[in-house]
């Protein structure tokens, strides 16, 4: 099995999202796309940029009969997303321009 990421960007949430971020937010948001799509797993876990950080505040996102941890990661200082792991498939779920919401 590859250990190569794929980027699931289909949350409901997110097309609304994605088309209110600031222009420097919008850039930040490809080029840390383009950074996720050439890591593997274990490279993503090291990168100090990306900063992958489980929150603890948020309960586990229940799909079907599976329970997924939501991680943090950085698009640029301030910007955060919120992530989780399904598989070798990264699946956004929200975008938290203002970094402190992403955690709440």
């Amino acid at each position: 099995m590859s250990d190569k990421i794929s980027i699931n960007l289909s949350s409901p949430a997110l097309a609304s999202q994605i088309a209110i971020l600031s222009k420097e937010n919008l850039i930040a948001f490809q080029k840390t796309l383009r950074k996720i799509l050439q890591l593997s797993w274990r490279r993503l876990y090291q990168d100090h940029g990306l900063k992958w950080e489980e929150i603890t505040s948020i309960p586990d996102i229940v799909l079907g009969d599976k329970k997924y941890r939501p991680y943090s990661i950085r698009m640029n200082q301030k910007f955060r997303a919120i992530v989780m792991r399904r598989e070798n498939e990264m699946v956004f779920i929200s975008l938290h321009p203002d970094h402190d919401s992403a955690y709440n």
